[in-house]
C-alpha cells in the first residue's frame, strides 16, 4: 500500500522523490519506496523527513514504533516543567533564541514581558530574520471576542487590549523585515507558544490566572516522539486564522 500521508506532505512541499533524495542524501528509488510501498525509512531519515514536511512523525508512520515506545519517547520530549512562568530562569528565553537558526513561532495574546524585560529581544529577532530564519509573531486581536472574554476572566476587562497594543509598539521596526510576520489572531489561547527551532517553552494556561502563574513546559523534539509536533500542528492552526497587523504593509 502507497503511504498517501507522505505523498501528500510532499507534494505540498513542492518535493519530489529525486529532490528528497537529494536532501537527504539517499537513492530516488529508496525514496519512491517508502512512498509506493509504505516502506519506514531508518529512524534519522524519519526524522529528517518530518522536519522538512512540517508534519509529525506518528502522522507520517503511525506504525513505526510500537505504542509504548512512543510514549516514551514523547515523555523523553520533556526537558523542565516550571510551576510558573516566573520561575523559568530569565536567561533562557534569550539563550533559546540566540540558538535558533531557522524559525521561530511565538503565539501570545500579549507576551508584554518579553521585549519589556529583555532589551536584547527585539534586535535578536532582527538578526535571525536577516539571517533566513523564517519569524512568525502572533498576537491577540484587540477587538476579538476571547481577547475580551480573557479580559474579563483575569478581571483586568479592557486592559487585556492595551497590554496588546504595548507589546506590538516593541515590534514595529521589524514589520518591513524579509522573513518576519507579524499577525493577529482571535482564538482561544489554550497555551502560549514560544518555539525556536526544535525546542520550544508553552506556558500553560489557567482560567482566570495572569500567565505568569501558570506553569511552564520545556520541550525539545525528538525523534519518534509527538508531543513537541502536537502544539506545533496547534501553532499551526492559529497561524491558520491570522489576519495582518499592519495591512497596508
Amino acid at each position: 500500500m502507497p503511504n498517501d500521508r507522505l505523498r501528500s506532505g510532499m507534494l505540498k512541499k513542492g518535493l519530489t522523490p529525486a529532490t528528497l533524495a537529494d536532501r537527504l542524501g539517499v537513492d530516488p528509488k529508496t525514496v519512491e519506496r517508502w512512498v509506493t510501498q509504505s516502506r519506514n525509512p531508518y529512524p534519522r531519515y524519519r526524522h529528517s523527513i518530518a522536519e522538512l514536511l512540517d508534519e509529525s512523525e506518528s502522522y507520517l508512520w503511525p506504525d513505526a514504533l510500537p505504542t509504548q515506545r512512543a510514549v516514551q519517547v514523547s515523555q523523553s520530549e520533556v526537558v523542565h516543567i516550571y510551576p510558573r512562568r516566573g520561575a523559568v530562569p530569565p536567561d533562557l528565553w534569550q539563550q533559546l533564541l540566540e540558538k535558533a537558526t531557522r524559525q521561530v513561532g511565538v503565539l501570545v495574546y500579549g507576551g508584554l514581558f518579553l521585549p519589556e524585560f529583555n532589551h536584547r529581544w527585539i534586535p535578536t529577532l532582527r538578526e535571525k530574520a536577516l539571517g533566513g530564519a523564517q519569524v512568525e509573531l502572533l498576537f491577540g486581536d484587540p477587538e476579538g471576542r476571547h481577547i475580551a472574554e480573557r479580559g474579563d476572566d483575569e478581571g483586568i476587562g479592557h486592559a487585556m487590549s492595551s497590554k496588546i497594543l504595548n507589546a506590538l509598539a516593541f515590534y514595529k521596526d521589524l514589520r518591513d523585515l524579509p522573513n518576519v510576520g507579524i499577525y493577529y489572531h482571535d482564538t482561544i489561547l489554550y497555551n502560549s507558544i514560544y518555539r525556536f527551532d526544535d525546542e520550544m517553552l508553552v506556558n500553560t494556561h489557567l482560567y482566570g490566572t495572569p500567565a505568569a502563574y501558570a506553569p511552564v513546559l520545556h520541550l525539545r523534539r525528538l525523534g519518534g516522539g509527538d508531543l513537541f509536533d502536537s502544539y506545533v500542528a496547534s501553532f499551526n492552526r492559529v497561524l491558520g486564522k491570522k489576519r495582518a497587523v499592519w495591512p497596508e504593509h
